[in-house]
């Protein structure tokens, strides 16, 4: 599923013009987006919960040519689906 057909589901359950639900549809994304870059977790009730984990530094080796290097720091994003959801996917 893309954006567009995202669109167009928000637009034939709600009646918006296609612009009103491609604006509300971005905005959504937008406040999503600018929580997670924050560092804030996101929890959608019924849907799941987004969160931001930090790793830390770690050793690693390159595979072509044996040699030990250092994989940097970075913040990850994983998703954790809802009861709701796991049960509604498994048709439950």
């Amino acid at each position: 599923m893309t954006k567009a057909d995202i669109v167009e589901k928000i637009q034939a359950g709600t009646g918006f013009t296609k612009k009103e639900a491609t604006e509300m549809m971005e905005a959504v994304f937008s406040i999503m987006k600018t929580t997670l870059e924050s560092g804030e977790n996101l929890k959608i009730s019924g849907f799941g919960s987004f969160i931001v984990k930090q790793k830390t530094d770690r050793r690693g080796r390159n595979p072509q040519t044996g040699e030990t290097i250092t994989i940097s720091a970075r913040r990850i994003l994983s998703f954790k689906p809802s009861t709701v959801l796991k049960l509604a996917i498994n048709n439950e």
